[in-house]
């Protein structure tokens, strides 16, 4: 579904104020609705943005390989509460696990011992295992939110310990060749946006290197173009259950340490940073490396995301990422998802179903049972049901939302069959305000 003009020409006129005021070589802004790369905002001609050229990703490369260890984790292969040292024997950082790594809250350094990793050529991972040392730690365990390049080298490490396969390669398998990620390397490949710095003073370009930064590549290695990126933003909304399983992509956006405690507006899951903006919560990554910074931003409800680049690191006078969250308001305000219209169902609930539906008193106050068309019974106060409890065998229901996400549903009846009671968790709903549970 293509933006309205109007929602067009605001976005574009966003875009090309930020290129301006940024002095960007180049700045796109992509939006993504309901799958598909949908509306590209451009502005710059060095080069000419294109949803086909390449820029460089940065730490969106992290969102990627918390798939893969989320994937393995899923299939048994390691547990995010196990201690690094399981997989990487003899690591001087005990007690720390890979899900505080995932999450920033392990407490470790933000770089790795030598020069800067992001404009260096990398070392392997003995390389960067034998620089470890116990003061590569500057916090305790969940002692504050810090952020970590250095943890995501490790945790490919893991990766790579557990699988005895290269992480580049687990990526391309596990992730880049099923969602079609064509344009996803490792390496620039023509055509790709050079990146630069530019002088302060005279406006000049200064062109960066572009390195291969080894054991830290799972930090912030990848190169992308909008197109692909776009795909990789369909992802986080919808998930593909052969890359990885939705609930566990729901899982990663739940906070493992909040970032701003004065006013959370942001956090990290297992591998996303969260954004709150006003009543919405925005997951995704920022990205830079020298002469790149990159965006991605999703509103899972409404399957709707930003993605951005531009070629000069920093994009002077803003944030690339506050541009993408930005814009992807903007959409969201002007454009509403549609409400979907009501329909009657076609067929009766089962009698089992039915005599479950209706009111019921729990405390003096009035609650209700719906049943949907697949099975599902939604409860809660009279005129906004929103728990959902699915069946789990004869009278009996587990919680999937909500207060009582994970709790059970009991079904009691009288000597003739009949309900007259829900336990909820020890709570019991009787039929009437009279009633004794």
């Amino acid at each position: 579904m293509s933006l309205a003009p109007d929602t067009a020409r605001r976005v574009d006129a966003l875009v090309t104020g930020a290129q301006a005021i940024g002095r960007a070589p180049s700045l796109l802004v992509g939006v993504v609705r309901d799958g598909a790369l949908t509306h590209l905002a451009g502005a710059g001609e060095h080069p000419r943005p294109d949803a086909d050229r390449q820029y460089r990703l940065g730490s969106i490369t992290k969102t990627m390989t918390a798939v893969l260890v989320l994937a393995h984790r899923d299939a048994g292969r390691l547990a995010l509460d196990d201690p690094l040292d399981r997989y990487l024997p003899g690591t001087p950082l005990a007690p720390r696990t890979l899900r505080q790594l995932l999450g920033h809250a392990s407490g470790l350094q933000r770089e790795p011992d030598g020069p800067w990793w992001e404009r260096s050529a990398g070392g392997d991972l003995a390389t960067l295992l034998a620089g470890l040392t116990p003061e590569k730690v500057a916090l305790a365990p969940h002692a504050a939110y810090h952020y970590s390049n250095l943890a995501y080298g490790l945790l490919g490490g893991v990766l790579e310990r557990v699988t005895g396969t290269p992480w580049w390669t687990l990526l391309t398998r596990h992730v880049l060749d099923p969602l079609g990620l064509t344009r996803t390397t490792y390496q620039a490949s023509e055509p790709y946006a050079r990146g630069y710095v530019v002088h302060p003073w005279h406006d000049t370009l200064r062109e960066e290197p572009r390195t291969d930064t080894g054991a830290m590549a799972p930090a912030g290695q990848l190169w992308s173009t909008a197109t692909d990126l776009a795909r990789w933003a369909a992802f986080l909304a919808d998930p593909d259950p052969a890359v990885l399983a939705p609930e566990t992509v729901t899982e990663m956006c739940a906070p493992v340490a909040i970032n701003d405690l004065d006013s959370w507006t942001g956090g990290h899951g297992l591998g996303l940073e969260l954004y709150r903006d006003g009543d919405r919560v925005y997951v995704g990554h920022g990205g830079s490396m020298p002469g790149y910074v990159a965006a991605l931003a999703v509103h899972r409800p409404t399957r709707t995301g930003v993605i951005g680049f531009a070629n000069s690191y920093g994009l002077r006078g803003g944030h690339i990422g506050a541009l993408a969250r930005q814009v992807l308001t903007l959409v969201l305000d002007a454009e509403p998802t549609p409400v979907a219209p009501w329909r009657p169902a076609a067929t009766p609930p089962p009698a089992a179903l039915a005599d479950l539906t209706g009111r019921w008193w729990w405390m003096g106050y009035e609650y209700e049972l719906r049943a949907e068309a697949d099975g599902t019974l939604v409860a809660g106060p009279v005129g906004s049901p929103t728990l959902r409890f699915t069946p789990e065998g004869p009278d009996r229901w587990r919680g999937r939302s909500g207060a009582q996400h994970g709790e059970i549903l009991s079904v009691l009846r009288d000597g003739a069959g009949h309900p007259v009671a829900l336990d909820i968790a020890t709570f019991v709903f009787t039929r009437s305000p009279d009633q004794e549970p």
